[in-house]
């Protein structure tokens, strides 16, 4: 039997490559609609910072890329400049969302996490 922290890991895992499937077939509001779930289970009291550290691990292996210029450019910046530019990206998407515009909103959200990765 999984422990707890294993099985919300796996939801979370979980939901972050539904999305990300959704996202490569178009299906932008099915995409941040996931996104959003998996956020606010990351969020809730129930994640602890390993949970979090596997969840990295897990966006390093779906955001890999030989050209990440995020990558190159969080390299310049400290962590504090870091999480302003990740609170921007959230509230970008939560106004798009807002509009609408769900492509948009997926956009941003995922560019917001490509910052949170180590």
């Amino acid at each position: 039997m999984k422990d707890s922290n294993e099985e919300i890991l796996g939801n979370i895992i979980k939901l972050t490559r539904l999305s990300e499937k959704k996202f490569r077939l178009g299906n932008f509001k099915g995409a941040i609609d996931d996104k959003m779930k998996a956020n606010a289970i990351l969020k809730s009291k129930s994640c602890d910072e390993k949970i979090i550290e596997k969840y990295r691990e897990e966006l390093s292996r779906l955001y890999s890329s030989k050209f990440d210029l995020i990558f190159d450019h969080k390299l310049k910046i400290d962590e504090t400049k870091r999480n302003e530019i990740v609170k921007m990206l959230e509230q970008k998407s939560k106004e798009k969302l807002k509009s609408l515009d769900y492509k948009g909103a997926i956009k941003a959200f995922r560019r917001a996490e490509k910052y949170f990765l180590n």
